[in-house]
């Protein structure tokens, strides 16, 4: 079985390459200066262990596929589409990102698609190079066919995952999982927008109670913290890298990189999405999704907002 990881960056590139180094065929797919990179010089993973180049093969674009690919999706959820369109549809398709709609999005054109819930904590902010914080291991991925079950594919991903220095989990209820993911990253907009902040958990936690009210008014499953705390455990802790300090989760990456666009549609959005739907107000998660989106379109650094500036665009928009 091969795996094409599609879209080599953070989360692409750290399962990439744990998987290449419990032995399995792996091709990264990238763009740019991050595939002149990979296809030079190979992908440096450097972890709290370790720093190591590993000359995993690289392309550019689609390639011959064969029996037994496997494509692992990691993308942002704004590139899906587009990311998806070359490949063969009679691929199974695995979609290792943030957010919920990914998978319907695949379904519409790929028979067997599979949701991955990733806790994986990692940046990617210049070209070749993977920096993976989580410890023990670096990361807990749950994996199940979607919309529900566990399949024997399934479960030898699963196993795959756990070859090396990765926890992996089949489910069969991974949108539940996906969906308890979602509301954690709910923050990920504010971290782009103020940075680390005192007083930023505040937002934070109205953006999260205002999802949890849609979720439960849709009648939507997810996962709580204490179970996400209680499965996890401390097999993915994160881990200061002496050189490497952390910057932020994948929305703060967007801006850092100058991407000129945010997976927040996707987050903050989905929530604002299901709110509209089934006739709940969602003001925090709106300010949120359309600021993120205009900073990501103006290509803003990280913390170029005010808290306080923040907190009135949201009070103003719940006056109305």
């Amino acid at each position: 079985m091969r795996y094409i990881v599609i879209g080599a960056g953070a989360v692409g590139g750290t399962i990439g390459a744990r998987l290449f180094q419990g032995g399995h065929d792996v091709l990264l797919i990238a763009r740019g200066a991050h595939y002149d990179t990979l296809h030079r010089d190979g992908l440096r993973l450097i972890t709290p262990e370790s720093d190591e180049t590993l000359d995993i093969p690289a392309a550019d674009g689609p390639v011959p596929t064969r029996d037994g690919d496997v494509l692992i999706l990691a993308t942002k959820s704004q590139d899906t589409v587009a990311a998806l369109s070359p490949w063969p549809t009679g691929l199974p398709v695995v979609c290792a990102q943030n957010g919920v709609a990914n998978e319907r999005m695949a379904l519409r054109r790929f028979e067997h698609v599979y949701g991955m819930c990733v806790w994986l904590p990692a940046e990617h902010l210049r070209p070749g190079v993977v920096t993976a914080n989580g410890h023990p291991y670096s990361g807990m991925l749950h994996v199940g066919r979607y919309p529900q079950g566990v399949d024997e594919l399934a479960e030898q991903i699963a196993t795959d995952l756990g070859k090396r220095g990765l926890v992996g989990r089949a489910t069969p209820e991974v949108m539940r999982w996906k969906y308890g993911k979602l509301i954690g990253n709910l923050g990920n907009a504010v971290e782009a927008l103020l940075g680390r902040v005192d007083g930023m958990g505040e937002v934070v936690t109205r953006a999260r109670v205002e999802a949890m009210a849609v979720l439960d008014t849709a009648g939507i499953a997810y996962a709580t913290s204490e179970e996400e705390a209680e499965v996890r455990g401390r097999r993915v802790g994160i881990l200061p890298i002496e050189g490497a300090e952390r910057g932020g989760g994948s929305s703060w990456q967007s801006l850092a990189r100058g991407s000129g666009s945010i997976e927040t549609d996707y987050l903050n959005g989905e929530i604002v999405l299901l709110g509209r739907l089934h006739g709940v107000p969602t003001p925090v998660n709106e300010v949120l999704r359309r600021e993120a989106d205009r900073a990501a379109r103006e290509k803003l650094p990280p913390a170029s907002m005010r808290l306080e500036t923040l907190r009135a665009l949201i009070d103003e928009r719940c006056a109305t």
